[in-house]
């Protein structure tokens, strides 16, 4: 049985992933958090959380909050900076089997370029998901990703810093996620995630104002799912370069479905929260499924919901 997939079939080096399972970025750690819980060199891809230039201390408290079959969060990028992360998390990650991607964000396009340029030729780092979809913080990320024309700059700007392969997470708060897609696969984007998350908010109705501290978050979880399916489904169908699918995935069907749509692999967020194990039952579910249908190659299974 073969899970294998190429990520960046047009690059010179390369993503090649062991299986389709990934960890999405701001959910997993550094990946390092989790290598306790179960063995996470078995997963595809691990997806670290967003690095920027410099480090952040995120967003005021409270940062979290529950909502039906789904979470909110406003973290607002809380890290340690690309030159920590280079000190302290690239010599484990040179270590390990699983690929490991960089998540980047910055304010302005510079910021991006910059960040991509210091990453560039690390060892232990094998590939850059830019993130022009956040919409917990002020200036840049989602900024960036709602218009073609500022997400096409950005893109460009990080693949002419870098030779690592450039993957563009994009966010679902725009009118034309497609047209977004279209652009950054243009300037070059190796291949394209999505969904980040919806922007949301609650009210904290005894105190009488919102309960997260920067008023606002991303909304996460099952709640997201069919719109973020729907997403895949469309620019799968628009962009000629692989898309990995990300929204509401807890189970090895929900998996399964953003595949058939389209998506060539697919990251698994929140439901580590509540599960840590999560993406390795995904992909342990992904296996069964295959089996059982007598599924020899995952790539049998890629666009099979598009006819």
């Amino acid at each position: 049985m073969n899970l294998s997939v190429q990520l960046a079939p047009k690059h010179q080096k390369g993503l090649l992933l062991a299986n389709p399972v990934m960890t999405a970025s701001g959910t997993f750690g550094y990946g390092t958090e989790y290598r306790h819980l179960f063995d996470i060199q078995r997963l595809g891809a691990i997806v670290c959380k967003g690095t920027t230039l410099k480090p952040r201390e995120g967003n005021p408290q409270l940062r979290l909050a529950e909502t039906a079959s789904g979470l909110l969060n406003s973290i607002g990028l809380q890290n340690i900076g690309v030159k920590a992360l280079i000190k302290e998390k690239a010599p484990l990650w040179a270590q390990w089997r699983v690929p490991v991607i960089v998540n980047i964000a910055g304010q302005t396009t510079d910021e991006y370029a910059q960040v991509a340029g210091e990453l560039d030729g690390v060892a232990g780092i094998s590939a850059i998901e830019v993130n022009i979809s956040s919409p917990n913080i002020k200036g840049g990320g989602a900024e960036f990703g709602k218009d073609p024309e500022p997400a096409a700059r950005v893109t460009a700007a990080v693949k002419a810093a870098t030779s690592l392969p450039v993957l563009v997470k994009l966010t679902p708060n725009t009118s034309n996620i497609a047209e977004v897609a279209i652009a950054v696969a243009e300037a070059g984007a190796d291949a394209i995630s999505l969904i980040n998350t919806l922007k949301g908010m609650t009210i904290d109705i005894a105190k009488r104002r919102p309960l997260l501290g920067n008023i606002s978050g991303g909304l996460s979880g099952p709640a997201i799912k069919p719109i973020a399916l729907y997403m895949v489904y469309e620019v799968a169908g628009a962009v000629e370069v692989p898309v990995i699918g990300c929204g509401g995935i807890t189970t090895a069907s929900d998996a399964i479905e953003f595949i058939m749509a389209g998506a060539s692999a697919i990251q698994v967020g929140t439901a580590s929260f509540a599960n840590p194990r999560a993406p390795l039952d995904i992909l342990q579910g992904i296996e069964q499924f295959m089996g059982k249908e007598g599924i020899e190659d995952v790539s049998e299974l890629i666009g099979a919901g598009r006819d």
